[in-house]
């Protein structure tokens, strides 16, 4: 544990706090998206990740596994649902729409599990 110090200005003395080492790395979708929800709905928590130095870590690991679940779920997906190279030249607003549609249901598993748990 280390010692606090105090620095004087004026007549008040002010802790001398400072925050570790912090990822240089901006945060993602995601990461942004669960820190919006904190803000608004875990009020408690996000000062808990706050004070102890360990907000920017947490949302930047929701936002690394939330890429990680879109890019392994997105093409087994795609697969289920036929979505192939050849159907983007033949029809490609079909295409374009089970895209779509293969994106907001693996954002939707995305958000229950991880951004709004």
């Amino acid at each position: 544990m280390t010692e606090l110090t105090y620095i004087k200005h004026g007549d008040y003395y002010y802790p001398n706090l400072t925050v570790g080492d912090q990822p240089t790395t901006p945060l993602g979708k995601y990461g942004r998206m669960r820190r919006a929800y904190l803000m608004e709905h875990r009020q408690l928590l996000l000062n808990q990740l706050v004070l102890s130095g360990k907000l920017f870590w947490h949302l930047t690991e929701i936002d690394q596994a939330a890429q990680h679940r879109l890019d392994t779920m997105m093409p087994q997906l795609m697969k289920q649902r036929g979505i192939t190279e050849e159907l983007k030249s033949r029809d490609p607003i079909r295409w374009v729409a089970e895209m779509n549609a293969a994106k907001a249901q693996v954002e939707e598993v995305i958000f229950t599990e991880l951004v709004y748990a």
